[in-house]
């Protein structure tokens, strides 16, 4: 592909954000193909299958021969498997086919998967979500690196991505990433963690009156409610990627203490979620719903915990 037209896309990871873009870019006419490993699984795959036939997104049978059929790859999985995935891609990659690294990993994870997909007459770029993409969808802001980032940035433009360019240089638009997430990711764990605590003691009132008077341009009660929310329903993919966000930090030549405690938060939670606790969390009404006392409320009484 030299121009900016883009006729076939790729998608490796066919969860939520695999199924935004590939909504996105049904609408335009693009023709997509995904793969998943859930798709192994009859229960997990029926989902997934349901979404394809409904968006006439093309459902394949490996990783390579995802990459076999497209001209852009777009790899959206689980931090954790990044550089796997692109191994496994391997075997399809067609010499100039571009592979973009969606992927929410550290800038050493990066460098390996490109290595990789270079190796194999590829072209990786390094992308980099700076945000939550569903209320963006397909134009949820992306950083873009690595040599090949310029000649992709056209094509990704004509899809209706929000791509800007950080640096040739491999790791930079990661590592703008993790360390946005080492806050962002830790204040989530922060409120889950105080609120939770201050509901066992009954003092949440005071301390959210604390927070919105030291920090008046938040609405605490709204942030919570969306905050837990959003780690009951995702924690187990934040906890992965909170892990490659504590790599980032041993990259640098630090202890990630803070970033390591938010991933045992982030996966505690998702724990809990896996075994019920929090109700269907697929449900439309778990987010129309969302009250952070409930929640809180729930973890206590799980753990045998109550208001004083």
């Amino acid at each position: 592909m030299d121009g900016p037209l883009v006729l076939r896309v790729g998608l490796i990871g066919y969860g939520e954000v695999g199924r935004i873009l590939a909504e996105d870019l049904r609408a335009l006419d693009v023709a997509v193909s995904a793969f998943d490993l859930k798709l192994a699984d009859e229960t997990a795959a029926a989902p997934l299958r349901q979404h394809a036939a409904a968006h006439g997104v093309t459902l394949a049978a490996s990783h390579a021969q995802v990459a076999a059929e497209c001209e852009l790859l777009i790899s959206a999985v689980t931090a954790s498997q990044a550089v796997a995935v692109a191994q496994a891609c391997v075997p399809g990659v067609a010499a100039g086919i571009f592979f973009l690294d969606f992927n929410s990993a550290s800038p050493g994870a990066k460098r390996r998967a490109a290595e990789i997909i270079d190796g194999a007459g590829g072209r990786y770029v390094e992308g980099a979500v700076m945000t939550s993409v569903p209320p963006y969808r397909i134009r949820v802001p992306l950083l873009l690196g690595g040599r090949h980032a310029a000649a992709l940035a056209p094509a990704l433009a004509s899809l209706g991505f929000e791509a800007q360019i950080a640096d040739v240089r491999l790791g930079v638009a990661s590592a703008t990433k993790m360390c946005r997430s080492v806050m962002i990711k830790g204040m989530e764990a922060m409120v889950i963690e105080s609120l939770t605590t201050a509901r066992h003691y009954g003092v949440e009132d005071a301390v959210l009156a604390s927070l919105y008077e030291t920090f008046p341009g938040i609405d605490w009660e709204k942030q919570a409610a969306y905050f837990f929310q959003r780690v009951i329903q995702h924690g187990r993919r934040r906890s992965e990627e909170v892990r490659e966000v504590a790599q980032t930090v041993r990259e640098a030549g630090l202890v990630p203490w803070s970033a390591a405690g938010t991933a045992e938060r982030q996966a505690w939670i998702a724990d809990l979620a896996d075994a019920g606790l929090f109700g269907d969390r697929a449900a439309p009404e778990f987010a129309r719903s969302a009250d952070w006392r409930t929640e809180a409320d729930r973890i206590l009484h799980s753990l045998g915990k109550g208001g004083e």
